[in-house]
């Protein structure tokens, strides 16, 4: 058995246990491999498994990776922070932005897109300064713009959650995330099915409080190159 193979049956058994301890069913939480820095082997390896949810953080790590692989069968998404002069690229490239954090950004992709584009909103839930996202009061007051875009096919939100972890910093964060999920579906009567939030180190907090989405790295590749 490969490394990969290794680790994604270590997560699994894992995963079904804290998905039993929360009351959760294990196939409403989708995994996206999230393959910054990994190596293209490793990648093909998870994509044998059946995972084929891949997440990138950078356009030209990407659109190499791509260019190996190829888009057949696998969803590619954006989940690092994109810079507006990357979107015609990263267009091409990705089947969903996770990552929209702004308003500048949301405009650019609207304005670059040829069909509708399946995208996240990046919600700061932890407040922290080095983040990206929009704040939890931003999103409130700016939401009704993005749908106003026509192209943005918003599929939900996305947070990264706090640094260094913890469970009560981390479940509080994400039980932001769902809760403004809950407000902005009552006031714009909207469907926001996907809550991506959850990486290696705090993922069990993020399915305790709603994920349906998780961005996992290490857990699944191992240590980057």
């Amino acid at each position: 058995m490969g490394k990969v193979k290794e680790l994604y049956k270590k997560f699994m058994d894992r995963f079904i246990k804290v998905c039993n301890k929360y009351g959760r069913n294990p196939q409403d939480i989708k995994i996206v491999a999230v393959s910054k820095g990994v190596d293209i082997e490793r990648i093909k390896e998870i994509i044998s498994i059946g995972v084929r949810n891949i997440g990138e953080n950078r356009v030209q790590e990407a659109e190499e990776k791509i260019g190996v692989l190829g888009k057949e069968g696998i969803v590619w998404h954006m989940v690092g922070h994109l810079q507006r002069n990357k979107v015609k690229k990263a267009l091409k490239l990705f089947d969903m932005i996770q990552s929209v954090d702004s308003l500048k950004l949301a405009r650019e992709i609207n304005k670059r897109a040829v069909d509708k584009v399946d995208v996240l909103i990046e919600v700061n839930t932890s407040g922290e300064e080095q983040k990206y996202g929009f704040s939890p009061v931003e999103i409130m007051n700016v939401f009704e713009e993005l749908l106003n875009l026509n192209n943005l096919n918003i599929l939900g939100l996305m947070t990264v959650g706090p640094y260094p972890t913890g469970e009560i910093v981390s479940r509080k964060a994400f039980a932001l995330l769902r809760e403004i999920k809950i407000k902005l579906e009552e006031e714009y009567s909207v469907n926001l099915p996907i809550l991506s939030m959850g990486m290696t180190e705090d993922w069990e907090w993020a399915v305790a409080e709603g994920s349906t989405m998780l961005r996992l790295g290490r857990a699944l590749f191992g240590e980057r190159r």
